[in-house]
């Protein structure tokens, strides 16, 4: 019988990434997907990003058996919006996480949608597919279109049983994202002291105790630092998904990098058993 599967939030930054293979992002999210690929060995990933936000009460989740690529990203060079991401969908595993959200009186509906660059930049290269393929079906499911953290880290909660069947549930955002001061950190990527703060913050609300998680993740919307490391919360809300997916699982932060207006920061809910 497979073991339950851990969940990954990952910092999914800009999609640049793809080629920056200095950034010390490229290799931390390398070595989660090589983590995922020889110890974890999921038979399909949900993954939830921030670049998907459907209705105020309502999820969308993604039945397409063939999904595009959506390139959701303005003003980069030509060739970034030739780069392709092989990847299959499972409608039969869409179908199953809408009877979920169902089930805990989540209103859900069933779209055909392309994968966005908050999944498949990242994707590219945790899974890359020559290096490291992850060969097994993605299904994507949104945000709500709102700000409740509550509401997220129930949207978790619902879909928490994929983990006991093999699923690997992944959520993407970024622990600090404030891109109207990117542009003044380039020269001199010295942290901002709200991504400080906030980033430590986020740990410290992460890593209590289960019983008291939602509560602390919760009152993160609320500090002084909030709309500055997080102008609009987004790329932070999936890791509330995360965390109620995780249920009573400990969380753990694997690994963070303080950079300008940014948080790079990468954790993981549960422990790795590998699975034969």
């Amino acid at each position: 019988m497979a073991s339950r599967t851990p969940i990954y939030f990952i910092g999914h930054g800009g999609p640049n990434l793809m080629f920056d293979d200095h950034h010390p992002a490229f290799k931390k999210l390398e070595e989660i997907g090589k983590e995922i690929t020889t110890k974890v060995k999921p038979k399909a990933v949900v993954v939830v990003s921030a670049h998907w936000q459907a209705e105020k009460d309502k999820i969308y989740v993604n039945t397409a058996e063939a999904t595009d690529l959506i390139y959701d990203f303005y003003n980069f060079p030509s060739e970034y919006y030739k780069q392709k991401y092989p990847n299959v969908g499972s409608k039969a595993i869409a179908d199953h996480v809408l009877d979920l959200l169902r089930d805990a009186d989540i209103e859900a509906k069933g779209v055909g949608r392309g994968l966005d660059h908050g999944v498949w930049v990242p994707f590219t290269v945790a899974f890359n597919p020559s290096r490291n393929p992850l060969n097994v079906p993605i299904v994507q499911v949104s945000l709500f279109e709102s700000e409740d953290p509550d509401q997220h880290y129930r949207l978790g909660q619902a879909i928490s049983n994929l983990r006991d069947e093999n699923i690997a549930v992944m959520v993407s955002g970024m622990a600090v994202h404030n891109l109207r001061d990117l542009s003044r950190t380039l020269a001199d990527s010295t942290p901002l002291p709200y991504t400080s703060s906030f980033d430590e913050a986020l740990k410290e609300a992460v890593t209590t105790a289960p019983e008291e998680r939602q509560r602390q993740m919760s009152s993160l919307l609320t500090r002084g630092d909030a709309r500055q490391a997080h102008p609009s919360f987004e790329h932070l809300l999936p890791i509330h998904v995360g965390a109620g997916a995780a249920r009573f699982d400990a969380g753990r932060q694997l690994w963070t990098l303080q950079e300008g207006s940014l948080s790079w920061a990468q954790y993981r809910f549960g422990d790795v058993q590998a699975n034969g």
